[in-house]
């Protein structure tokens, strides 16, 4: 073509020129003249395109074009084209690309062209595997009023994005304040898999005129749950507390559900870690994992009473143990500790013995970290050479110990020879 001519043109611009008339184009090299670059030549493609439904992605595109004439009329055919199935086909492109400078206008056309969709046709929308899309759909579903609350607490329920969760049990929590048919709303809210929807339909108890039902969520499994249940129990009039501490008197039972113990915690005093240090021993992991985590929220956690759960047979239990003792590692045996990092340790024993070493720092650390080197389990290996590569000598170190230097001749491999060089240096000049 004679407007354009550079050495620095693509190859195919050169083997294969694009004609004057863009008439003559068929689809596949209209859409390279669509991404040509002259602007007039992409102008003009523009105007060809409207023959070719297979091109509007790139108009969507040619609709933020840096040059306003291609701009304008890229936008203007994609105003004339645009239909309701081709929006809802075009949706996840045009939502991406108005992240762009000069992308808002796809999205605008897009809302109203869709706001003339059928409740069916908005269905394609709603299930698409495009959260963003999916987001897009509900905005403005509950902004032309599309769907019943019933509907919307479903949506709330199902769909896996947060930003949904919450727009749509919102949506429907205030679609209810006038008539207040709650039956078929609260449900799906309640029983919901998701924290944030289950919170939202127990603190709607309250305006449904049933917060009774409220003191069944005290023991959920999420914290954000179980605070807006005692929000509800204690505007009618009930002691969360109280509740708790009932249940957690009760040592022997199986059915004690983890949320009641951690829920003690979260709302009682110091004085209630005696309820708790029994359960300690619970038949149930999660009441133990959870009697663990009160002890510390209540700052009543006892070292020695809490060593012998770095042994349980529970991932979950020696895991909140390890987060309790952190504050205390270097009170904790370091020999004991570095048997537990053995290979005939299960894993999660491991684990949380290296993450007491490790916050111990000095010699210790490093001695734990180069003995995992070779660890059969990969993470833990690895995590151990970051250990390794991090370690510098603690303040409270002998100067020059010869244990230190032979333990970062094993490690060599994990560092170069400057940054080996310079932690031996370090070690021979003391950690103060």
């Amino acid at each position: 073509m004679a407007w354009y001519r550079s050495q620095f043109m693509p190859e195919r611009e050169h083997s294969a020129p694009l004609p004057v008339d863009l008439t003559q184009l068929g689809e596949s090299r209209l859409a390279l003249a669509l991404c040509h670059r002259d602007g007039r030549i992409r102008q003009e493609a523009v105007s060809q395109s409207a023959r070719y439904p297979g091109l509007l992605p790139l108009i969507v595109i040619r609709c933020t074009d840096w040059g306003s004439p291609v701009r304008e009329s890229a936008r203007q055919l994609l105003r004339e084209v645009l239909d309701v199935d081709s929006a809802l086909d075009l949706a996840p492109l045009i939502l991406r690309v108005g992240r762009r400078d000069r992308g808002a206008f796809g999205v605008e056309t897009l809302g109203e062209v869709l706001r003339r969709a059928t409740h069916g046709q908005f269905t394609a929308l709603f299930t698409s595997p495009d959260r963003i899309v999916r987001r897009f759909g509900y905005r403005l579903a509950v902004e032309g009023r599309l769907l019943r609350p019933a509907e919307l607490a479903r949506a709330a329920a199902q769909d896996k994005d947060n930003l949904v969760q919450d727009l749509c049990a919102t949506a429907a929590l205030t679609a209810l304040r006038d008539d207040g048919a709650y039956d078929d709303v609260l449900p799906p809210l309640l029983t919901a898999a998701n924290p944030r929807t289950r919170s939202a339909g127990v603190t709607a108890l309250r305006q449904a005129g049933r917060p009774e039902e409220a003191e069944a969520f005290l023991s959920d499994r999420s914290a954000l749950v179980r605070a807006c249940a005692r929000y509800v129990v204690r505007q009618n009039g009930g002691d969360p507390a109280a509740w708790y501490r009932e249940r957690c008197t009760a040592l022997d039972d199986p059915d004690l559900q983890p949320g009641a113990v951690i829920g003690l915690a979260e709302c009682g005093a110091r004085a209630d870690a005696e309820l708790l240090r029994p359960l300690l021993a619970h038949p149930a992991a999660g009441v133990r994992a959870r009697a663990v985590a009160g002890l510390r929220v209540l700052d009543c956690a006892d070292m020695e009473q809490l060593r012998p759960l770095l042994d349980d047979r529970a991932p979950s239990v020696v895991r909140e143990t390890a987060v309790t003792l952190l504050p205390s590692a270097k009170e904790l045996p370091a020999d004991w500790l570095l048997e537990r990092t053995g290979s005939a340790r299960e894993r999660h024993i491991r684990v949380a013995a290296f993450r007491l070493l490790d916050a111990r720092g000095g010699v210790v650390a490093l001695r734990a970290a180069v003995g995992l080197l070779d660890d059969p389990d990969v993470k833990l290996r690895t995590w151990a050479g970051q250990s390794v590569q991090r370690w510098h000598p603690s303040a409270d170190m002998q100067r020059g110990d010869p244990e230190v230097e032979q333990l970062l001749d094993r490690s060599r491999h994990v560092f170069s020879d400057h940054v080996l060089r310079r932690r031996k240096w370090e070690a021979k000049r003391g950690g103060g």
